[in-house]
């Protein structure tokens, strides 16, 4: 006899205790889940004996494929060129493909590729990383390290301050000249300029 979704049954609720529950799943003709009708919990079917229903056979597994390791990193795409020694990182240098470098952070790697002039790409232990190298001032000539400040030099010490005067300075009578008439009004000489430019 198959008993429908949704029909009534009896079943021993785990959480209650209560009987009759309610079918909620099924896996072809065999009863899957059901809910208590007191408690509202949903659980495997259980028969009024205590036996859980019967389950179905396990399907078979296909076969596990075994995978060869994988490394963690790959090889170097460029041999490096035993010929020549290794040499320190610097972005100043050049470096051709297959150079040894030895770097402060990355330690020791071989140039693989140059992509870009002032770029290249050397593979490391830790992986590969992008470098400058035969980096130059890039036209910027005026930019170069300040000189140095002459300490022994004693010119300049103990003379008078200069005064800097601005171009627009130039025409207004400098300290000196000022203080010689120190009754003379600075707005007297704008008014008289005003009274020229009306007439």
């Amino acid at each position: 006899m198959s008993v429908a979704t949704g029909a009534d049954i009896e079943s021993i609720c785990s959480k209650c205790g209560d009987v009759w529950h309610v079918v909620v799943a099924k896996v072809g003709e065999q009863i899957a889940r059901v809910q208590c009708k007191e408690c509202g919990a949903q659980h495997r079917y259980k028969a009024k004996d205590g036996k859980p229903a019967a389950k179905a056979a396990p399907r078979p597994r296909a076969a596990k494929v075994t995978k060869a390791p994988v490394e963690r990193f790959e090889r170097p795409q460029v041999a490096a060129d035993l010929t020549r020694p290794t040499r320190d990182y610097r972005a100043t240098e050049r470096f051709e493909i297959g150079d040894r470098v030895e770097h402060p952070t990355f330690g020791q790697g071989v140039v693989e590729a140059t992509p870009e002039p002032g770029k290249m790409t050397v593979f490391f232990a830790v992986g590969r990383k992008v470098l400058v190298h035969a980096k130059t001032d890039g036209g910027l000539t005026g930019l170069g390290k300040p000189r140095p400040f002459d300490h022994a030099s004693k010119a300049g010490l103990g003379d008078a301050p200069v005064a800097v005067r601005r171009p627009a300075d130039l025409d207004e009578p400098s300290g000196d000249e000022a203080e010689a008439d120190p009754d003379a009004d600075p707005d007297a000489d704008e008014s008289v300029d005003a009274d020229a430019d009306e007439n």
